[in-house]
């Protein structure tokens, strides 16, 4: 007797164009999260992401995009539109590291800080966040992890199939190892 499974697939793929990606575009795996900067489990999984990355070097394409959970996490859509001001300014990451070393701490005042302390025209950072310059872009990634299947955050993705088990370290890595060597 056979039985069908369903994986959660990626309904939007990787685009240079627009994702925010760190490693080679022909890197054998892809590991796309949807995060959102206020979740603890978001930020517990921040320094694991961290490690996979210095572990597999370019071997490993990471892929960011926001997934903010306003219902439990008041400051989480500011703090993904403060990330594609940033990125506006190329410093993205910066920007999202920032966030994720400081997630108690995103109210408007703690972004201007941070957008200081990344180096960005901070005057055009404030104008873009109190305009919502980047709120569409924030609702373009959270609409494509819902399509994706993406019910909580963080969500990690390999090569375009939702990763269901745990993100421990060692979990997370084999996972990963697995699908570079397959």
């Amino acid at each position: 007797m056979s039985t069908t499974q369903w994986a959660a697939l990626l309904t939007m793929p990787v685009a240079e164009s627009r994702d925010h990606i760190q490693g080679p575009a022909d890197a054998p795996v892809t590991l796309v999260e949807y995060g959102d900067y206020e979740c603890p489990y978001c930020g517990a999984a921040y320094p694991i992401v961290k490690e996979v990355q210095a572990r597999m070097g370019d071997r490993l394409r990471f892929v960011f995009r926001n997934f903010p959970i306003t219902t439990s996490h008041p400051h989480a859509e500011r703090a993904a539109e403060a990330a594609e001001a940033a990125a506006a300014q190329g410093s993205f990451w910066e920007m999202h590291d920032a966030l994720y070393e400081n997630q108690k701490r995103l109210r408007d005042e703690d972004l201007h800080v941070y957008a200081e302390q990344v180096g960005l025209d901070v005057e055009s950072f404030d104008q873009e966040l109190a305009e919502h310059v980047h709120a569409a872009r924030v609702r373009e990634d959270f609409m494509s992890g819902v399509r994706s299947g993406v019910n909580g955050t963080p969500t990690f993705y390999v090569n375009g199939t939702r990763y269901d088990d745990s993100y421990d370290l060692d979990t997370l890595l084999g996972a990963l190892e697995e699908a570079a060597s397959n």
